[in-house]
């Protein structure tokens, strides 16, 4: 039987995991919903990309949109993780500079009206920032999702969403959340 101090550890842990979410008004977790919907109709490219714990989510998110959310859409999304072609982020970070590792790549596909969005806890990584910078100097549409520390990603993005809080786990958990209500608005209210 688990020890009283693991249990209000673990009471403790989801009361923060829910103040986290809840940090996220849900007006504004829906009109990133209806921009991601309305990049699926329009036929635009969808870019995701983080490091880490937000490169999982990204590709989660990834594999999420592009098949359950386009079968029930009817038309596929366009949807594409820089995260996780592996040869080329690690040739283009050894050739170049890690910094550019999504830039590069969002020269070769990326065109204006795409979407970027970007996951991060800190809100300060290069070559997120990076690839933001980019992506609005080409006109796509970019959004970022990020802790509480906002980072530079919040001044860049031209929609933010903000997880209130500072933990990497739990930020990290409350933007996948967020990622799934993306998907599973098209899943269940429609394209």
């Amino acid at each position: 039987m688990p020890t009283a101090p693991l249990v209000d550890w673990v009471a403790s842990y989801v009361a923060g995991q829910t103040r986290a979410i809840e940090s996220v008004p849900a007006a504004e977790i829906a009109a990133i919903i209806e921009i991601v919907r309305r990049a699926g109709r329009d036929g635009r490219r969808i870019f995701v990309c983080g490091n880490g714990g937000s490169a999982a989510n990204a590709a989660h998110f990834v594999t999420d949109l592009g098949k359950n959310a386009s079968e029930a859409a009817g038309k596929p999304f366009r949807v594409l993780s820089l995260a996780d072609n592996v040869s080329w982020l690690t040739a283009i970070g050894n050739d170049y500079a890690y910094e550019d590792v999504f830039v590069r790549q969002l020269t070769n596909h990326a065109s204006a009206g795409d979407l970027l969005i970007v996951t991060s806890v800190s809100g300060s990584s290069p070559n997120l920032v990076r690839a933001t910078e980019f992506a609005r100097g080409a006109g796509l549409t970019t959004i970022a999702l990020v802790g509480g520390k906002r980072g530079r990603l919040a001044d860049l993005a031209d929609h933010l969403l903000v997880v209130n809080d500072t933990h990497y786990g739990r930020v990290e958990d409350a933007q996948m959340n967020i990622l799934h209500m993306i998907c599973y608005a098209v899943v269940e209210l429609g394209a």
